[in-house]
């Protein structure tokens, strides 16, 4: 388990830590912090005290950057999460890159409630940019995009360019290309989800008696009202209405956006094989750019599962693939 994740598990039972110079000071309620967890304390007290650092640092300084995962001699990855801003979206895909791939999470602004959301890609690349030179001065890095925050993360990579730094590559995990998410083509894609939803129905029904049939759609008709009957009875957290807000600027951004070409290495990340079939809009950045590569992932991945397991540590090792292929080339 990765630092920040066992931070939120402790954090959960509501023990406290924080460091005191190099040490780590800790307060629990009574018998909540067992023999277990006091070794696992004990044992990755360096980390802890170091991740907390980091994080105290990049508070005062850089309230984009999330660090998932801090240390390491490779590139430094600066992940731009996806429609609602999340950046633990990255949080499994640090874990398998392991203790040598620093993995930084870039969070947009009004995620924190602090600020309000940013609606051009310009300008969100332009604050991720400031954020990271500020991060750390000296180049190159790695520039991820998960989603619709590839668009982000193409930008980004433009405009840190633009200002003398070195990118190593732009990774893009299922990013449909931008003109995706315009009005137009969103209404196509629901209507052919519906039209398949109907069809599996359809398929359904032909195979079944009129007994059967009957049966068949009260069910689904009853489970309709139990799922709208309880999305009306919860309460959105704060934390929801916030990625709710962030989701709604974030998609009027990419509506406006137009790519312009990137003279530099772009790598596509596609769950699976089908995704290679003509006219899919992820392949449409091989317009814009100079270099295109692409990965794809196990026969059964899906775009929204791609950073989850099962399949993230298959995406693990193509991550290492891409990254090693670039040392490859820059060593020749």
């Amino acid at each position: 388990m990765i630092v920040p994740a066992f931070l939120e598990e402790l954090r959960s039972r509501d023990i406290q830590v924080w460091a005191d110079g190099e040490q780590l000071r800790c307060n629990a309620p009574t018998g909540v912090l067992t023999p277990e967890l006091r070794e696992q304390l004990r044992q990755r007290k360096s980390d802890i005290v170091e991740f907390l650092h980091s994080a105290e640092a990049l508070a005062r300084q850089e309230p984009a950057i999330v660090p998932l995962q801090p240390r390491g001699k490779q590139v430094p990855v600066f992940g731009v999460p996806g429609h609602n801003g999340d950046v633990f979206c990255y949080r499994l895909l640090a874990q398998q890159l392991g203790d040598d791939q620093p993995f930084f999470g870039l969070q947009p602004p009004g995620a924190d409630g602090q600020r309000e959301p940013l609606t051009r890609v310009e300008e969100l690349a332009a604050y991720f940019a400031g954020q990271i030179r500020a991060f750390r001065p000296d180049s190159p890095y790695v520039i991820a995009g998960y989603c619709a925050g590839g668009t982000i993360a193409f930008e980004l990579a433009r405009q840190l360019l633009e200002r003398g730094a070195t990118i190593s590559f732009v990774a893009m995990f299922t990013s449909p290309y931008p003109t995706s998410y315009r009005r137009l083509p969103q209404l196509g894609h629901r209507l052919a989800g519906q039209v398949e939803r109907v069809s599996t129905h359809a398929r359904a029904l032909l195979a079944l008696s009129n007994r059967e049939r009957r049966l068949y759609i009260t069910e689904r008709l009853r489970a309709r009202k139990a799922r709208r009957d309880a999305r009306s009875l919860t309460q959105p957290d704060l934390v929801q209405i916030l990625r709710a807000k962030v989701e709604a600027a974030t998609i009027v951004a990419l509506r406006r956006y137009t790519p312009q070409q990137f003279d530099g290495r772009l790598s596509l990340f596609l769950p699976n094989k089908e995704w290679l079939r003509p006219g899919n809009p992820l392949l449409r950045w091989r317009r814009v750019t100079r270099e295109t590569e692409r990965y794809v992932g196990p026969d059964g991945c899906h775009g929204d599962h791609m950073l989850l397991e099962p399949h993230v540590p298959v995406i693990a090792d193509l991550f290492r693939a891409c990254r090693d292929a670039g040392q490859t080339g820059s060593a020749a």
